[in-house]
């Protein structure tokens, strides 16, 4: 079956606007806004793969679930982190760099509490991982509830991290809460359309011509997005980040049908140029510091786009590096773990493949995406 390439190109672009904006792109481009599009995404992977092993296997192994995690985020993660910590124990700047601070923070994945350092991109993996261990906890965990059980679940959530934001306005890092909503989005619509009955609520957004329309139209908004936000940004004590969060994640969110389905937008997105940085977009995230030091070493004074197309090129080559020597190995010793004795997988499989032709015959109408495609594998970047 083929790969969900559009989500790979979706993600190659988010990657590359922090990037940027990280190392000398305009602000204009407001790429920091590209780790709601990874939010977006995350919730609609791990919420559509979870369906999807219910529909063939009629349970959800959560043993089988974390462990995929540990294998796909945690090596590369402390890969990197290793690498940052020995190069500022080589600058001289572990401590003042604030890394040495922050390092229990990072080694316990609450990110999103540390100050400003040089693994300071990694904020984004805190609200991550924290996510991957309640939402299968709190929609899944208790057997196949109804559709309308788990659009409920998930308006909670997101209600109830939008009520408790504003408490956080005072603290070290005021807003975090608002994250989750984003995350939630990409998880309600991976649920729409999932089954039958919602699925018709999301399939005009599928015609190639609406398609087409949202894409320009997420695009357009885009590009106002700083203006936008100048203006709505009136209020004092808010953060600024948050006015654009109130609209921004849902248009993602709503564009998500137009990129999975067979159109013009998919096609873009699943070139194989999007498709590439897409799959190294994880360790395109997490390295961007490492590409940066090299570059200020190599070309001292250099700024702007310059900057910024040299630290997303030097940074994709180490990402690269990561992807074939650490990503994939490890993702492939995390299914050996999981893969069941021969016997055991033939009596496994004849009851799966029972099961899920029922179950996609009872979930998926005609047309849908699953129908054709695989997803790619999931985690932040």
């Amino acid at each position: 079956m083929s790969r969900f390439g559009g989500l790979d190109g979706l993600r190659a672009i988010a990657a590359v606007m922090v990037v940027v904006f990280h190392y000398g792109g305009p602000d204009r481009l407001q790429g920091w806004i590209g780790v709601q599009v990874f939010f977006v995404l995350s919730g609609y992977l791990i919420t559509t793969l979870m369906l999807r092993e219910e529909a063939r296997s009629g349970r959800i192994s959560l043993k089988a679930f974390y462990t995929r995690r540990a294998f796909r985020i945690l090596p590369v993660y402390f890969v990197v982190l290793m690498v940052t910590t020995v190069t500022t124990f080589a600058l001289g700047t572990y401590e003042s760099s604030g890394l040495s601070e922050a390092m229990p923070l990072y080694l316990s994945f609450f990110n999103e509490f540390a100050a400003n350092n040089p693994f300071g991109q990694s904020w984004s993996l805190g609200i991550e991982q924290k996510f991957y261990l309640v939402w299968p906890l709190v929609a899944f965990a208790f057997g196949a509830l109804p559709l309308g059980r788990r659009l409920g679940i998930t308006a909670l959530l997101l209600l109830g991290a939008v009520a408790v934001t504003p408490l956080t306005f005072g603290s070290g890092a005021p807003g975090w809460p608002a994250h989750y909503a984003s995350v939630l989005l990409g998880c309600a619509i991976g649920l729409l359309m999932h089954h039958r009955r919602s699925y018709a609520l999301v399939r005009p957004l599928t015609n190639p011509w609406v398609a087409t329309g949202m894409a320009l139209g997420v695009v357009t908004l885009h590009y106002f997005l700083k203006p936008i936000s100048d203006a709505l940004n009136t209020k004092p004590g808010v953060p600024g980040f948050l006015w654009p969060m109130t609209f921004y994640p849902l248009a993602v969110a709503l564009l998500l049908p137009a990129v999975i389905a067979p159109g013009p937008v998919r096609r873009v997105l699943s070139c194989r140029p999007m498709t590439f940085v897409g799959e190294r977009s994880y360790s395109l995230y997490l390295v961007q510091f490492l590409g940066a030091t090299i570059v200020a070493f190599a070309v001292p004074g250099i700024e702007g786009w310059a900057k910024a197309g040299a630290v997303v090129a030097l940074s994709l080559v180490l990402a690269s590096l990561l992807y074939r020597a650490v990503e994939l190995p490890m993702i492939g010793a995390g299914r050996k773990v999981l893969a069941p004795s021969p016997d055991a997988a033939r009596e496994v499989g004849a009851g799966a493949r029972t099961r899920s032709r029922a179950a996609v015959g009872a979930e998926h109408p005609q047309g849908h995406p699953a129908d054709d495609a695989r997803l790619p594998s999931s985690g932040n970047g």
